[in-house]
């Protein structure tokens, strides 16, 4: 199991790494080219509708022919994104990278369920855990990286370098990686296939929203989409506000990613078998909606060190143990499954964001968007409540005999 981990931990950390580079520098390309903040918006929901609409079908294809080559493949239509980015010279070809981008980038649910086939129950969370932090890490050194190819080599040098490390990656995927599944658990998928199918389970998520799953999903889309669908546009404030430009917006970034490595390697665990994975989740969400919030309230260097602390914290109680207890409560077969419709609700909520966030700026201030998703994470609490019993429960210890 260690091995297999590893690869992948490595594997999603190049990808990530990647990724990052070029996530901080989108906006910036994107004004460069005309766009104002309802455009950059746009530009990021893209990615997510892409993914959205690859999530569900990479899981299938995962739980039939295994989850190996559909990393690999995900890899592959990454590196195409990236060469695209590296010279669009126009709006419809950002527009392309990132629709591309999103295709590639649907496969990581496939990711999620790797590591929970290969992990026990009782250490799922902590072992996503592991490749939230790893992944952490990519977001840490990538801006910055990102940053420094544009100073010292141009606008072209983040799309070539991130698409020269998907190629190798996914070349030592397909060296070293394993399948995580044997062919009688394949072969079972198979022959379950049809009583669950990708449409089923969508629906059942919108029509029974009180049981467990749907619960954790729903938890899991606002709080992805607050985060991840407003933070892509972070740079035009911090810009307006501050003065920071595509040359040092990295550094700034890669602090909100290096909260997180800290958080995941550090106290997760810990904090797991301290609070249990309900009440860590419901922490986090109360965190990262004090951290969206302050957003608006960025005018200097220390509310914004306040913010970038608080939503990583945040992040990083949350989507692990949220996708823990979800793996929990449904079945091994169709495990790759709903987590594929997991993302596809995040991809809906990753499409929503941006664009009302973009929208928003442009008309109510810059800030506001912020206030706002602060708020709906924090309604998000209420579908918390009695979750303990689909959770590792806190770790009690043992009193010493009289």
């Amino acid at each position: 199991m260690k091995g297999k981990l590893t690869v992948l931990m490595i594997t999603a950390f190049v990808d990530m790494l990647g990724l990052i580079i070029v996530y901080p520098l989108l906006p910036f390309y994107a004004q460069h080219l005309g766009a104002n903040a309802a455009m950059v918006g746009a530009l990021v929901a893209s990615f997510s509708v892409a993914q959205l609409l690859a999530a569900p079908v990479w899981g299938w294809l995962s739980d039939r022919y295994g989850r190996r080559p559909a990393i690999i493949v995900g890899l592959l239509l990454s590196a195409v994104a990236y060469i695209i980015f590296a010279w669009a010279g126009s709006l419809w070809l950002l527009f392309l990278s990132r629709v591309v981008q999103g295709l590639g980038g649907g496969t990581i649910g496939v990711v999620q369920a790797y590591v929970s086939d290969v992990s026990e129950p009782k250490d799922r969370a902590k072992t996503l855990g592991w490749l939230s932090a790893v992944t952490s890490l990519g977001a840490v050194i990538g801006p910055a990286i990102g940053s420094a190819l544009v100073r010292f080599g141009g606008h072209h040098a983040p799309g070539i370098g991130s698409a020269l490390l998907c190629l190798l990656v996914s070349i030592f995927a397909w060296r070293y990686l394993t399948e995580s599944r044997g062919t009688a658990t394949m072969e079972m998928a198979a022959m379950t296939g049809h009583q669950v199918k990708g449409k089923n389970a969508i629906t059942r998520v919108i029509l029974h929203p009180n049981e467990p799953a749907p619960r954790l999903i729903l938890i899991y889309a606002i709080a992805i989409g607050a985060f991840y669908g407003t933070t892509p546009i972070l740079p035009l404030i911090l810009g307006e506000r501050l003065g920071i430009n595509e040359q040092n917006v990295g550094y700034f970034v890669m602090y909100l990613g290096g909260v997180g490595v800290v958080v995941r390697t550090g106290i997760l665990g810990r904090m797991i078998e301290w609070l249990g994975e309900a009440r860590l989740c419901r922490l986090g969400l109360v965190l990262l909606a004090a951290g969206l919030a302050l957003v608006a309230a960025i005018t200097s260097y220390p509310m914004m060190f306040l913010s970038f602390t608080l939503m990583p914290l945040g992040t990083a109680f949350i989507f692990p143990a949220v996708t823990a207890m979800l793996s929990r409560v449904v079945s091994k077969a169709e495990r790759g499954l709903y987590m594929g419709v997991q993302h596809t609700f995040g991809g809906i909520s990753r499409v929503s964001f941006p664009l009302a966030t973009g929208f928003a700026m442009d008309r109510m201030g810059k800030g506001v968007p912020y206030v706002v998703a602060g708020v709906l994470v924090l309604l998000t609490v209420l579908l918390t409540f009695s979750m303990e019993r689909y959770a590792e429960p806190p770790v009690v210890a043992a009193k010493p005999a009289a």
